[in-house]
């Protein structure tokens, strides 16, 4: 079996997981690695380089999102023909097939025991508390599936068209009435740029910006796939640390940074709302330095308990704030519908020089979406949603007081969709993480949201709600409780 030998620095701000994927890239790319090479199992590989399997399973899941490597079902991961790399005109399709052969005359369990430790990471697992997950069965699909039939009954020609750049007309004209209405924002639909996703839209920023700074702050821990974005487009991350009501703006101030990046109204991991107080030190610093801020409000929505506060687009006075938002924890992941609101000065940099982009999401659910507002389903269905999940959040938190008492910690559980779980335990994360999977329950790390780890914290994970039922969150917390106390 093939064995990587990178040099991870346990000291660098980059994080281990982008080393590894960086170095195992660069081994592709020069044909040292050539196509139809099989890679170890995360298993093999994070017992070899002393790193946790969340470390190299996200570096493998960053090299098959960009094309390096393909899961072959039931062979295992392998590396993909790279056009213009090396060695791989002198290796050519010849060798990569007999390296295949070579793979394929190898036992048939091996094969299938290192496919299941790469990707079936979900045999057995009968109660998932993914963060990400959202209440499928709660969507109105009936309505939202006569709204588009209408768009072909209708407006057909239209739906069937190339829309505008920066996403439908009547669509933005909704989102601006619903931002200012829920979260305070200010802006004209003409200020709103649709996109197929956070990150989409988070690598148009990255290009948007590039003129004004090669570095940009975040929250340590922060979200991953912001930090990917960023660090694939050439910035430097400088990572500050979080006090009780969010970010740290006099460790930002003593930083270079033209631009952060902070999720306020639900911090991603920790779950603290950013007080109002911080929100204006926040806008002072931007306004003073002439600065950027980028407010991802991922999953505002959802609050229990806490007052509103306004966004800081809404606060910002000098247009020094791009709001950042997405349907998809109010809807469904599938529908690729966010949007982001740019001050007037970068709206009109993005009409000079991205005049030629073509928008990104979905006309079709573009239009649907629209309608879908305008009718009034979507504030039914917030609403609906709203009690459904404060009512599964309110279980969740019964069910750990119950179940584990002072032997756990809630952080964040004010708003959003998931909690950070602290387990006053001597096992170490990965460690709960697998005692958790012996007894059909996945849980989810919060390490990998740290650029610098801090080896004497105490082990928490990362617990979502969202998309399990009530029986499901009570039968999952108990069996946590037997998986790690007995």
């Amino acid at each position: 079996m093939l064995e990587l030998t990178p040099h991870i620095d346990d000291h660098s701000s980059e994080p281990k997981y982008l080393q590894l994927y960086s170095y195992i890239a660069k081994q592709i790319w020069n044909g040292t690695l050539t196509a139809g090479t099989r890679l170890p199992s995360i298993r093999t590989l994070a017992a070899h380089l002393h790193l946790s399997r969340n470390t190299v399973e996200a570096a493998y899941q960053q090299l098959i999102a960009e094309g390096y490597v393909e899961n072959r079902s039931r062979i295992g991961l392998f590396v993909m023909p790279i056009e213009g790399g090396v060695k791989q005109a002198e290796s050519g399709e010849k060798g990569a097939e007999r390296e295949l052969e070579r793979e394929l005359a190898q036992p048939l369990t091996a094969s299938l025991d290192d496919e299941k430790d790469v990707f079936d990471t979900d045999a057995g697992i009968e109660i998932d508390f993914r963060h990400g997950n959202v209440d499928r069965e709660r969507f109105p699909l009936i309505v939202w599936r006569k709204l588009a039939n209408d768009l072909f009954r209708h407006r057909r020609d239209e739906a069937l068209q190339y829309g505008h750049r920066q996403g439908e007309a009547g669509l933005r004209r909704a989102i601006a009435r619903y931002l200012y209405q829920s979260r305070g924002v200010h802006c004209t639909p003409e200020q709103i740029v649709m996109g197929a996703g956070i990150q989409q839209l988070l690598m148009l920023i990255c290009q948007l910006i590039r003129k004004d700074t090669h570095s940009i702050a975040m929250e340590e821990p922060g979200y991953d796939g912001a930090r990917a974005i960023f660090y694939h487009n050439g910035y430097e991350i400088v990572p500050i640390p979080l006090e009780a009501e969010g970010i740290s703006v006099q460790h930002l101030r003593e930083q270079s940074a033209g631009a952060v990046y902070v999720t306020p109204s639900h911090q991603f991991p920790q779950g603290m709302v950013m007080s109002i107080a911080k929100r204006m030190q926040l806008l002072q610093w931007a306004n003073e330095r002439e600065s950027i801020i980028i407010e991802d409000d991922y999953d505002g929505e959802f609050k229990y308990g806490a007052k509103p506060v306004p966004s800081l687009q809404g606060l910002d006075g000098h247009g020094r704030v791009v709001y950042v938002g997405t349907f998809s924890k109010s809807l469904l992941p599938s529908i690729r519908l966010s949007y982001m609101v740019l001050p007037p000065w970068l709206l009109a940099r993005y009409r000079l020089e991205f005049a030629a982009y073509e928008q990104t999401a979905s006309k079709l659910h573009q239009m649907t979406m629209e309608r879908f507002m305008t009718e009034g389903h979507w504030d039914k269905h917030l609403r609906k949603m709203r009690k459904l999940y404060q009512e599964k959040h309110s279980t969740l938190l019964t069910a750990l007081s119950e179940e584990m008492g002072d032997r756990v910690r809630v952080i964040g559980q004010h708003s959003g969709l998931h909690i950070k779980l602290q387990v006053k335990h001597e096992y170490s994360e990965q460690q709960l993480i697998d005692a958790a999977r012996t007894v059909g329950v996945k849980v989810y790390p919060t390490s990998i949201y740290r650029i610098k780890q801090e080896e004497d914290e105490q082990p928490s994970l990362l617990i979502g709600f969202g998309g399990l039922s009530l029986i499901q969150i009570r039968k999952g917390v108990e069996r946590l409780r037997q998986a790690w106390f007995g």
